[in-house]
């Protein structure tokens, strides 16, 4: 087996000390370069060609999340695993849009360090036990009723839509204005992200709004 090669970037000299000892004790993976200062990145990565970064995303010369799209954008065949304290939500969905494969808390099991490094090898996404519950239960909280997010008339909107109703037909069967129709037809398809009839059609019948003869 190919022996993984590792870049840490982290400007806690403990934390990466620390670390770096793990991975010495790991089968396979080896530390190639380390830095505390986020400018030197680009040229350790080009001087040691590693195979994963493990990157402290709060730290020197690392603007924030952007800097991991970056590097992916610069370097395409590195792979990053985010080492942070943070599991915001938000924080966590940004790390992986902006390219990162892996995202390690800073409070993780020891084993966990191995596990990550490897599946992320494989072209697997890692997230912390934590990460993922914090994931899960938001997507779930989302999908409980993808209708609640609409109002009961955006609701009865949507319903005459998908049945085929004119704006001028559903305004006159509701007793409002053809222009409180459209600004409702515009509000479902901004909070759906929706922005077509036959994708509202669709979404309706998804969701039971209407049912298929």
């Amino acid at each position: 087996m190919k022996t993984i090669k590792i870049l840490i970037a982290d400007d806690h000299n403990l934390v990466r000390a620390g670390i770096k000892l793990l991975i010495e004790g790991l089968e396979g993976v080896e530390v190639v370069s380390e830095t505390g200062d986020g400018n030197e990145i680009p040229t350790l990565i080009q001087k040691t060609n590693p195979d994963i970064l493990l990157l402290d995303i709060s730290m020197p010369g690392v603007n924030g999340l952007d800097f991991c799209k970056k590097i992916t954008s610069s370097f395409p065949n590195i792979k990053i695993i985010i080492l942070s304290m943070h599991s915001n939500e938000e924080y966590i969905k940004q790390a992986l849009k902006n390219g990162a494969k892996g995202y390690l808390l800073k409070d993780s099991a020891i084993s966990e360090l191995e596990i990550a490094i490897k599946s992320v090898y494989r072209e697997e996404v890692y997230l912390s036990p934590q990460v993922s519950k914090i994931l899960v239960e938001d997507y779930l909280e989302k999908v409980k009723d993808p209708l609640d997010i609409l109002t009961e008339r955006q609701r009865e909107i949507l319903r005459l839509i998908a049945e085929g109703y004119s704006i001028k037909e559903i305004a006159n069967t509701l007793g409002i204005s053809a222009k409180t129709v459209e600004t409702h037809r515009a509000q479902i398809m901004e909070k759906l992200n929706i922005y077509d009839t036959v994708g509202l059609v669709k979404f309706a019948i998804k969701t039971g709004l209407i049912k298929l003869e």
